[in-house]
């Protein structure tokens, strides 16, 4: 295979490319650097760079040319940034996957793209499944959903083979803990490792469907194998376990660090969702996703990795 993964210098994207480079493909792997680091970029040496933005339509194509797949993971992704600034959301996350989706026509590739759990917003039942009308709460959440429509609408006129993954609260090694937006589970490891008091935004009771990279990687190459039942659609990449709480989350770091942590309330932030809680039946049905790696597995291996990180920069 020979694959294109746009946002490669990213969390998912790095280990993506990594992945597929390990197991004898050749990648091309595009970025423009502005929220990922060539630090991730070791995950996936002997990949072939271009750095450009998915913007450009013409260095998207380029890319491409010759390519099998197109492993779409290129984005803006936070919600509290794209309240502030939704026009670069929309420009980034659906304009640039307008051009994935013509770069794939054009050298004749199948596209994996990654979509987000916060598609559904908030709903009275759960678990969450691909059926339920979808509820966006935040510009970055739209934008997600727009990319999903265009992917089926370029299978169903075009006849480019697509699938969509809603990932759920995707973590593991390798997150960058110290960025202003982000995830819960660097951030908490970061801050119990160093003393810090974690700041939980709201009361801490808000649950997820957190999910491990590996998992995440193994379901975009089952994508990139799917059949035609599959083209066009959009799946759940959840982690298959009852939701974690926040506060428990915290709790289960606290536990693997040794420390007592007083944690930092402060209030909800915009376009947050309650509650996440992934149906998988779908994905096992028709990608043969089974996520394997648990909670207390994936948060050990998580800290571990920050407790490295931590050590080297110390010296």
């Amino acid at each position: 295979m020979r694959a294109l993964v746009t946002g490669a210098a990213g969390f998912i994207g790095s280990h993506l490319a990594g992945r597929l480079l390990a197991e004898g493909h050749t990648v091309v792997g595009l970025d423009d650097l502005s929220e990922g680091t060539t630090t991730n970029l070791d995950r996936a040496a002997g990949a072939r760079f271009v750095h450009a933005d998915l913007r450009d339509v013409a260095a998207v194509r380029s890319a491409a040319i010759g390519c099998d797949v197109i492993f779409h993971q290129g984005a803006k992704r936070s919600v509290p940034r794209s309240i502030l600034e939704p026009e670069l959301f929309t420009d980034v996350n659906v304009r640039g996957t307008v051009h994935v989706l013509l770069a794939a026509r054009d050298v004749g590739a199948r596209v994996v793209s990654a979509s987000s759990s916060s598609v559904y917003g908030d709903q009275q039942r759960f678990p969450l499944a691909e059926s339920m009308p979808p509820l966006p709460r935040s510009p970055y959440a739209a934008s997600k959903l727009a990319g999903e429509a265009y992917c089926r609408a370029f299978t169903l006129s075009m006849d480019v083979p697509t699938v969509s993954l809603r990932y759920f609260n995707v973590y593991g090694p390798g997150q960058d803990p110290a960025s202003e937006y982000a995830a819960v589970v660097p951030r908490f490891s970061l801050a119990c490792l160093t003393g810090s008091r974690p700041v939980v935004h709201g009361d801490g009771t808000q649950a997820r469907d957190f999910t491990y990279i590996d998992d995440v990687i193994d379901a975009n190459l089952l994508a990139a194998r799917a059949d035609d039942d599959a083209q066009g659609r959009a799946f759940n990449i959840g982690g298959g376990a009852e939701p974690t709480t926040v506060n428990d989350v915290m709790r289960l770091i606290a536990d693997l660090t040794g420390v007592s942590p007083d944690p930092i309330h402060e209030p909800p932030r915009d376009g947050d969702v309650r509650r996440t809680e992934a149906d998988l039946s779908l994905a096992r049905e028709l990608l043969g996703y089974a996520p394997a790696v648990g909670m207390s597995q994936g948060l050990a291996r998580t800290v571990e990795h920050v407790r490295a990180m931590l050590e080297r920069a110390g010296g």
